[in-house]
């Protein structure tokens, strides 16, 4: 929905949201499944994962922490925009601040999904997400456009670069003589069918490779959540560090978890500890690359964005040879139909 006469007014920070205390954790993760053919017991295993944190997700502190980045981004840029945000699953949820935006008089937003990669859960959801709580707000509900995504945005890739050289650093390790594993979150196949999420985390990938002139690398998945007869994207981090451990014994590695804009539960959980807690067991020097969270590029890249929609920025850059994603999702753009699995024979 655009409306090209409206002048942009709003900027909107859209994320997924986490709980903020131990009672938080069961409403937030049957708020995040809900309608998703996700076991129970997967469900108790995860909230013992918050609950291992004091039941606190990082991301909603780590989303503060970013929209004043942004805010200061844009005044130090001459963007007047004042910055809202809201979550999917848990506060602040859509609704409450599309109402807040509306009572601030707010009619047209350009928005940034803290999503780098297209598909269902991230990208298309959102727009769904967004429409709904327009829906529930009702007339006079600000209109919310999203910026393109930015995978292969020259400052991202730099960032994450930048990234991958101090852990290399850390490790005293020449990025010859050391293997590099770049992780994003696993989706379901019959989700990654139907969008760009490989092909993009594949070239966002290679491009930080060759930045930083690593050789050995791959992409590997984490934090499936599905019933075990679904099939979701593979390999698994952990399943591939074995592998490769055990094939040609591994020195020297960084994990670096491309998918996550921010250190996400499942990054503190299935990279620093699970897969710290392996690489321990196996004697193998692991560092795990930082997220991109509120650095000067990641932030800059942001604000670049949103000055191609607003009209004070011509160019529009990429990286490599994918060149720069559509503004405007295609109505058939990350479709997701769930595939259910047949039932048990009794």
């Amino acid at each position: 929905m655009s409306d090209p006469d409206l002048p942009y007014d709003s900027f909107l920070l859209v994320s997924f949201g986490g709980p903020e205390g131990p009672e938080d954790v069961m409403p937030f993760l049957e708020n995040v499944l809900r309608g998703k053919n996700v076991p129970r017991e997967r469900m108790l295993e995860v909230a013992e994962h918050y609950k291992s944190f004091g039941g606190v997700s990082p991301i909603n502190e780590q989303n503060r922490q970013l929209l004043a980045a942004i805010k200061a981004e844009f005044e130090s840029n001459g963007i007047d925009l004042p910055v809202y945000w809201g979550n999917r699953n848990w506060h602040p949820l859509f609704p409450d601040t599309l109402r807040q935006m509306k009572a601030d008089g707010c009619k047209r937003a350009i928005a940034f999904f803290t999503s780098m990669f297209s598909c269902y859960s991230g990208c298309r959801q959102y727009r769904e997400n967004i429409l709904a709580a327009q829906e529930e707000v009702g007339e006079g509900a600000p209109l919310v456009e999203k910026v393109r995504m930015g995978f292969n945005h020259p400052d991202f890739i730099a960032t994450m670069a930048s990234s991958v050289r101090r852990s290399l650093a850390e490790l005293e390790s020449e990025p010859a003589a050391a293997t590099v594993l770049f992780t994003a979150h696993s989706i379901p196949m019959g989700m990654a069918d139907n969008c760009d999420y490989v092909k993009q985390l594949h070239e966002a990938s290679r491009l930080v490779a060759e930045a930083v002139g690593v050789d050995t690398w791959r992409l590997v998945y984490q934090s499936r959540s599905g019933p075990p007869q679904q099939p979701w994207l593979e390999p698994d981090v952990c399943d591939t560090i074995a592998e490769m451990d055990d094939a040609d014994k591994l020195k020297n590695l960084v994990i670096v978890p491309i998918g996550f804009v921010s250190d996400h539960m499942e990054v503190l959980y299935d990279l620093d500890d699970e897969a710290a807690t392996l690489c321990r067991e196996r004697g193998i020097k692991m560092s795990r690359a930082a997220t991109p969270g509120i650095s000067a590029g990641f932030v800059s890249m942001i604000r670049k964005l949103v000055e191609e929609r607003i009209g004070i920025r011509q160019q529009k850059d990429a990286a490599g040879t994918l060149g720069p994603w559509h503004d405007v999702c295609p109505s058939d753009c990350c479709l997701y139909t769930p595939r259910r699995p047949p039932p048990r024979a009794s």
